[in-house]
């Protein structure tokens, strides 16, 4: 998806800038070449030496550090610029290195803002959004959700994965990839395990990660399919690019796999539990001796009943 591309990415200060080492992880992992510019507030969050260890490039911090003049960046992506740093870039304000260079540049940039949610609700950095937009930057986010400040809302810095997307959308619109081989198909994928609840606390179910599924996902979107990723219960990071529905059991899963079809391409790698159980307990079952016969070949006991279908 990026394989190739040359990206810039600004990361300014703020809770928020630990993301920008995933991010460049991120773009690194589908072939990107990342060099970062990092304000001084930056450097009080993440430090210069585990940035350009993850970038594998220098990182520059001031204005007379940049030795490298060459054209470098066919998108600049800023991280989690805040109001006041929004406010400048509306008004073509350069007072270091990572303005000038926004100012300097006559190729996309794309920014991704996070803050308190007053504060961007506020009608000074809407109106300077406004700005940015009719001037041709592009905004994602900010997403919705807890803030480290205690307070919930609009105010979070998208997820490392929504922005390479961001980015590789932000890049394809200036310069238009060759068709992908899988261009114009639909695919289905089912990952992950389910879980068949037996009573409000226990479920049936197999041990499943979900990275299979996940991938298979990941790799049939960067192939051009419109792709949509059904998954049970995972502490996996949406893949960029699919879309997803989110599901709990065996008869939960078939509903969204039946929606999505008609579809070129079915991949059903998911770890659907073996079992579930008849009677579905409306409190917890409590405890009780178990009931159990010997085996006529062995030694081991054998609980009984079994669990039924």
């Amino acid at each position: 998806m990026l394989s190739g591309k040359r990206i810039l990415l600004v990361i300014s200060g703020g809770i928020a800038a630990f993301k920008a080492l995933d991010l460049i992880r991120r773009l690194r992992a589908e072939g990107a070449s990342v060099r970062c510019i990092m304000t001084r507030s930056a450097c009080e969050f993440v430090t210069p030496l585990s940035v350009a260890a993850l970038s594998a490039q220098p990182v520059y911090l001031d204005t007379f550090s940049l030795k490298d003049d060459r054209r470098w960046d066919p998108a600049v992506a800023r991280g989690r610029p805040s109001a006041g740093e929004i406010a400048k870039m509306a008004m073509g304000i350069a007072d270091d290195l990572a303005t000038t260079t926004l100012i300097a540049t006559d190729k996309p940039i794309l920014i991704a803002p996070a803050m308190n949610v007053r504060m961007w609700h506020h009608v000074a950095p809407q109106r300077n959004v406004d700005t940015l937009r009719s001037d041709g930057v592009r905004i994602v986010g900010p997403a919705a959700g807890e803030l480290a400040d205690g307070e919930s809302g609009d105010g979070r810095l998208v997820e490392p994965a929504d922005l390479v997307t961001a980015i590789a959308d932000t890049l394809d619109h200036i310069e238009p990839a060759a068709p992908l081989p899988l261009a114009g198909r639909r695919a289905i994928v089912a990952s992950g395990p389910t879980h068949e609840p037996i009573d409000p606390v226990r479920y049936i179910a197999n041990r499943s990660s979900g990275r299979q599924g996940h991938a298979i996902g990941a790799a049939l979107a960067r192939l051009g399919a419109a792709t949509t990723l059904i998954s049970g219960p995972t502490n996996l990071p949406d893949p960029p690019g699919v879309s997803m529905r989110f599901v709990t059991t065996a008869r939960d899963m078939m509903a969204p796999c039946e929606a999505a079809l008609p579809a070129d391409v079915a991949v059903f790698a998911s770890a659907v539990a073996d079992w579930r159980s008849a009677d579905l307990a409306e409190a917890k079952i409590k405890n009780r001796a178990p009931v159990y016969r010997r085996s006529a070949w062995s030694k081991i006991p054998t609980f009984w009943p079994p669990c039924r279908t």
